[in-house]
């Protein structure tokens, strides 16, 4: 099989010819610019300064001639502007305290504190407060809370709708071209669609505006899904009202040239719980996402992309309910997510995009050994029957050892 037809075969549970492998195609499937930049030299590719194409994780772009060594059979199409609010162009050089120098937009600006801490800018620009904020010696961006005191009596939804708008020209000729040249490489296509991300708290503090109005500090967010819910709901329900027309045209700029799309990365998870109850999930976001996820089954071919992490195996019933076709990042580690039971029980109704290995501990801490057998263990259980896409519970860290990263591709092609 081709990597497109491998793909598509899995994501209709029918048993591919072998496992398909995602790495670098979304936001949380990806890998540091530290690991990408190490697998270069482990496997002896020209030497280049690798892209930073996602400033706020510092997740590193995978060439074409790496994605061949380590069986990538995916691409991935993100939106025109990273998540503060810039567009990836007119590369420069940039310097890791480190000392690795990778190639960062023109627009990556940042600065240094007291402390040694980097600071980056929405959009670049320097004359406003920063929006993210790199610990010395770090390995990403957190974001800055930049909310002003909230006033009750003025407390508006449309100051938490700025961010959401109908889709321009330029992002649909942007989509078109790309997905069409993605398309080309006869991998399957991911397209990250903007406007969708109901609640997700990466974005609720707009790092990408310079300065943001309504409700932006986490905290308060999560207290508002409680106490405002009606605030929540006008939030939601406009989001949803733009997303639904934006896909029409979305739609209509790629043609035929994506496979799945990515919804949301609202997390929903803890290690050991759910952030929200499942009566509160079904109230509050259910809806908005059965629109949505409603809309692309009517009128594509598109599968649809959910990330959460955490335990949150008793939300899944309610996520296979909203629509969702795929979900991700599969965190094996949490309460109550065993690899089996997943399988056994929701197999047959998502595809699990992820679930290879833990990186919080076993690819991070343990040896290439352990590495091994856990990659070997769940890729018998999840990849039976299809329904499974490869990749790491969420994004492989600048700080894992080369080693139990080239274990892992070493099991994984064992298999294949």
């Amino acid at each position: 099989m081709a990597s497109r037809e491998r793909v598509l075969s899995s994501l209709n549970h029918k048993q591919p010819d072998k496992i398909a492998i995602d790495f670098g195609a979304t936001a949380v499937t990806g890998m540091h610019v530290n690991i990408v930049a190490s697998l270069r030299e482990y496997y002896g590719l020209e030497k280049r300064l690798v892209k930073v194409h996602e400033p706020y994780q510092m997740l590193g772009y995978i060439d074409d001639d790496l994605k061949e060594i380590l069986g990538v059979d995916v691409e991935g199409i993100f939106p025109l502007n990273t998540i503060f609010g810039f567009p990836n162009e007119n590369w420069k050089e940039w310097k890791l305290d480190s000392g690795l120098e990778v190639l960062v937009s023109e627009h990556f600006n940042t600065t240094k504190d007291d402390k040694g801490d980097t600071l980056i800018y929405p959009e670049g620009d320097t004359a406003v407060p920063p929006s993210g904020r790199m610990p010395k010696n770090g390995y990403f961006f957190d974001c800055i809370v930049r909310q002003e005191p909230i006033d009750e009596e003025k407390l508006n939804p449309e100051d938490n709708l700025e961010e959401y708008g109908l889709i321009s020209d330029e992002e649909l000729d942007y989509f078109s071209k790309k997905t069409k040249r993605a398309s080309a490489k006869n991998r399957a296509v991911v397209l990250s669609i903007p406007g969708t991300a109901l609640g997700d708290i990466a974005l609720v503090p707009a790092p990408f505006i310079k300065h943001p109005k309504g409700i932006r500090d986490i905290e308060e967010w999560y207290m508002s899904t409680m106490i405002r819910p009606d605030y929540i709901h006008k939030v939601f329900e406009k989001q949803t009202e733009i997303a639904l027309e934006n896909l029409a045209k979305i739609k209509d700029a790629v043609k035929d040239n994506v496979d799945a799309v990515f919804i949301c990365g609202t997390d929903f998870g803890t290690q050991n719980s759910t952030f929200c109850s499942e009566e509160t999930y079904n109230e509050l976001y259910k809806p908005y996402y059965k629109q949505i996820n409603g809309w692309i089954h009517s009128n594509t071919e598109w599968k649809t992309f959910k990330h959460t992490c955490g335990a949150v195996k008793s939300l899944v019933p309610a996520l296979i309910e909203s629509g969702f076709d795929i979900l991700n990042p599969v965190q094996v580690s949490a309460f109550n997510m065993d690899a089996k039971i997943l399988k056994e029980e929701f197999g047959e109704q998502l595809t699990f995009w992820g679930g290879g290995v833990d990186t919080q501990d076993t690819l991070a801490f343990k040896t290439p050994k352990d590495v091994r057998e856990e990659v070997l263990k769940h890729c018998r259980i999840f990849n039976k029957n299809g329904g499974y896409i490869f990749n790491t519970v969420h994004n492989i860290q600048g700080n894992t050892p080369i080693e139990n990263v080239v274990a892992l591709f070493d099991a994984v092609k064992s298999i294949n």
